[in-house]
């Protein structure tokens, strides 16, 4: 059993017999009163979000996921086929069910799937990736006064803002839990 404490971005939990994984937490405490914990929770086997507070004395179940290695092989319309790199076992997901991870999916990825009771439920991508810019207008000189961004769009598809000094070709590295710039890759 984990304690309001325990309940951190990225750990998994089961509520009514659903795996969810925390995306944010942030613990507050009022006067004399217990302190709670305000988090928000996805639903790895829909891919539904919903927010819930934790008392200080509530206690959460563990969700037991499991990771194995798989390949993205191919989307076929907005179903995504992935293979499991020991068994060699297909395994199909919806666009629904993958959520954001779409954007980040090229042809032959090795990712790691989730599995919840021995059934596949999900994927996740690695947390940093490096994708090259394919689209993006030209930066303008001395536009550097303050916190300026542009569009840029990746070989995905993706679009994401990046600082104005970036160009058409040049290799970037995102985070994919937030879906934002990090960094130029060297």
């Amino acid at each position: 059993m984990l304690n309001i404490s325990d309940l951190k971005t990225g750990t998994h939990v089961q509520i009514d017999g659903q795996p969810y994984t925390i995306t944010w937490n942030q613990f507050s405490k009022t006067a004399r009163q217990g302190g709670n914990m305000k988090t928000k929770l996805k639903n790895l086997l829909t891919g539904s979000t919903m927010e819930r507070t934790f008392s200080g004395s509530e206690k959460v179940d563990p969700a037991e996921i499991n990771y194995k290695k798989a390949q993205f092989l191919y989307a076929n319309g907005s179903d995504y086929e992935f293979m499991d790199n020991e068994t060699y076992e297909q395994m199909v997901f919806t666009a629904e069910q993958l959520g954001e991870s779409i954007s980040f999916l090229s042809d032959g990825m090795d990712v790691d799937v989730q599995y919840f009771n021995g059934n596949p439920i999900n994927v996740q991508v690695p947390a940093k990736m490096t994708f090259e810019i394919t689209e993006t207008e030209p930066g303008v000189k001395g536009n550097t006064a303050g916190n300026v961004t542009k569009d840029a769009t990746l070989e995905t598809g993706y679009v994401i803002k990046v600082p104005p000094f970036l160009n058409k070709g040049d290799k970037v590295i995102v985070n994919t839990l937030s879906g934002e710039y990090v960094e130029r890759a060297k």
